[in-house]
This record gives C-alpha cells, structure tokens and sequence, in this order.
C-alpha cells in the first residue's frame, strides 16, 4: 500500500505539470480528469490502509464530481473552437512555467517540512508535500493564465491538492464537510462556465479580461 499510494503520488504531481504544459484547453480538462482518477485511487488505498468508509466516500464523490460531471458540464457549455483549436493564452511561456513550477514543487517540500519532521507517517510524508505543491503551482496557473477556463482548472488543481493532503492527516472527516465541498466545486464549475460561455459568444474570447465588453449599454 505505501509504494501504491507513491506511485499515485508521482503521478499526480506529474498531471499537475501536465496542466501546466498543456497548451490546448481540451487537453488541460483531459489532464484534470485523469488527476482527478488518481486522487481518487488514493484515497481508495489510504481508505484500505485506514479502515476508513469516508475515504471511499470521498473517492466515490470524486469520481462522480470531477472525474465526470464537471468535465461533462464544461464541455457542453463550451464550444468545440474553444476546445481543440484555440491555444491558451498565457502571460509566460510553457518552458518558463514549468521551470517555475518546478520551484515551487521544491518549496512547497520545504514548507511542510517542519510537519513531515514531527513523526510523521509514511503516507503523510508522500501525500502531505504533494498536496501543498499541487495548491502553489494551481495559484500560479490562476496567476499566468488569462482565459476563464485554464483558471478554473488551476482553481479546481488547487483543491485537489488540498484533498490530496487531506485524505492522509484527515481520514475520517466528516461526510457533511467531504459534500459541501464537493457541492463548492460544482458550484464554481458551473459559474465559470457560463462566464466562459458568455464571453465567447459576445466577443469570440474567453479572455477574463473582455469582461468589461459585456456591461450594459
């Protein structure tokens, strides 16, 4: 169990780059849903190391939330131009963001690091600095990236890795807490797309910053 949860934490701190590195914003939502499938499958495995019912549950609610629905949702919503034509628009290059989210990922290690010191457990040594990496660099995607979508997937990596983190330190947080957040996310999913909609039907972006373009006359 301890070398799965690794493996699913190497993966998904590699689909955290990847969101990062993706250019298209099709490939971005792509790369979400199979980080969301990891997070779930760890805490499936944390869940078993545990004994835990909430942590299948959390899995379970996952699956059907980010791993499903939201993509679901978002891609009815958005047009096929906006997802497998248009690039992102970004206010860095590719290789210079990963370069900074590489940094990142180094310090957010060292900011848990004084936790990870205190007798920590070897599923909290994995997914604890994960966790807190994946939250820095999805505030850098909401940072550099200027279109409605790649933000929202830079605001829904954000809450990955705090589940991520989470399922080891917190694995019996109650059930209301793991449905209200779930039901937070859907919830922001569903209003940034409509924006994204929006936008890209009245001035053929989805650029945040065209939102003054949509003020009544």
């Amino acid at each position: 169990m301890v070398q799965l949860n690794a493996l699913m934490g190497g993966l998904f701190i590699l689909t955290v780059f990847g969101i990062v590195g993706t250019r298209q914003v099709f490939g971005t939502l792509r790369v979400f849903v199979l980080q969301s499938l990891i997070l779930a499958a760890s805490a499936c495995i944390l869940g078993y190391e545990y004994g835990s019912v909430h942590l299948f549950v959390v899995a379970a609610i996952t699956l059907f939330t980010k791993a499903f629905l939201i993509p679901f949702l978002l891609y009815r919503m958005l047009s096929e131009e906006v997802h497998a034509r248009r690039e992102i628009t970004q206010v860095l290059n590719i290789p210079t963001s990963l370069l900074v989210s590489a940094g990142l990922v180094i310090c957010g290690y060292f900011i848990v690091r004084p936790l990870l010191d205190t007798g920590a457990n070897v599923f909290t040594l994995v997914n604890l600095p994960i966790g807190v990496a994946a939250i820095l660099v999805g505030g850098y995607v909401i940072t550099v990236r200027r279109e409605a979508l790649p933000q929202l997937l830079g605001i829904l990596t954000m809450e990955n890795g705090a589940f991520f983190a989470a399922v080891c330190i917190a694995p019996n947080l109650p059930l209301m807490s793991e449905l209200a957040a779930a039901f937070d996310v859907l919830i922001i999913a569903l209003v940034v797309g409509l924006l994204a909609q929006r936008i890209h039907k009245h001035v053929g972006t989805t650029l945040v910053g065209k939102m003054a373009s949509l003020k009544e006359e």
